[in-house]
């Protein structure tokens, strides 16, 4: 997949295979630098990173470190949704008017969203890339709660301990 065919962010999630590859080649520097961050060779990542190329895989230990290093949410998702989780990243932010209303925002366009497929769904025929999306904006709107959670603990933690 050029750069150019990229989907745009809020796109279904990816197979695991297609998510390693976006995983690689969209980390800062591209492969040649995680390559060098996971100390390997260069060309044996890139074969092992390749989604159509099936002589080689990441060992466990690669992978950990390839998510370890790219954090990449593309690959985040392909790696739960097979066990039908969710993935988030608790990040310190206070749990401010601003911060809320943006978790508002989220769950408002995701009701538009939802709002928006329902003439679609009417006959109850749910097609793969909608049921996909769904998902997809599902998950966008758990992580941002569980974000907002996370910040306000994290706040509390803060005040009582410091």
């Amino acid at each position: 997949m050029s750069r150019i065919n990229q989907p745009p962010a809020s796109a279904p999630v990816l197979s695991l295979r297609k998510a390693i590859y976006r995983a690689a080649h969209d980390y800062k520097g591209g492969v040649t630098a995680l390559a060098l961050d996971m100390v390997m060779d260069y060309d044996g990542l890139q074969k092992k990173v390749k989604h159509d190329f099936e002589q080689r895989w990441l060992d466990p230990d690669e992978l950990e470190e390839l998510i370890r290093l790219t954090a990449n949410p593309l690959l985040l998702d392909a790696l739960v949704r097979p066990a039908g989780m969710v993935w988030y990243k608790p990040v310190a932010a206070a749990p401010t008017k601003d911060a809320l209303l943006a978790v508002s925002k989220v769950l408002h366009e995701t009701g538009l969203f939802v709002s928006s497929m329902h003439e679609g769904a009417a006959d109850n025929i749910w097609e793969l890339s909608e049921v996909q999306l769904l998902e997809k904006h599902g998950a966008d709107v758990i992580r941002a709660v569980l974000g907002i959670m996370a910040g306000a603990r994290l706040a509390m933690e803060d005040r009582l301990h410091g």
